[in-house]
């Protein structure tokens, strides 16, 4: 199986494709100060259990470092992967 994960700035977040299908999002909003606060992600139920979610989180945390950003993780799996990935937690926000 294929999968590509892309920023999709116009719908503010990042979008995982597995063989071209959209399988999973993460939500994203910008603040003033430059934080990228993400409130949500979700995979398609019958996509669950494959380790999508944290492909998905890694690349889209990987993408806010390359901008230089700051994550706010207002999602639980989000927060989790961050938690379990210490080489993300220099991206959390003060």
């Amino acid at each position: 199986m294929a999968h590509r994960v892309q920023h999709n700035a116009d719908r503010t977040r990042y979008e995982l494709f597995v063989d071209g299908e959209l399988a999973g999002i993460a939500d994203y909003r910008l603040t003033p100060d430059g934080v990228v606060v993400f409130p949500h992600t979700e995979i398609a139920r019958d996509r669950r259990g494959h380790g999508l979610g944290a492909e998905l989180v890694r690349a889209a945390l990987d993408d806010v470092r390359a901008s230089g950003r700051t994550v706010e993780a207002r999602c639980w799996f989000v927060a989790q992967f961050i938690d379990e990935h210490p080489e993300y937690q220099q991206l959390l926000a003060a």
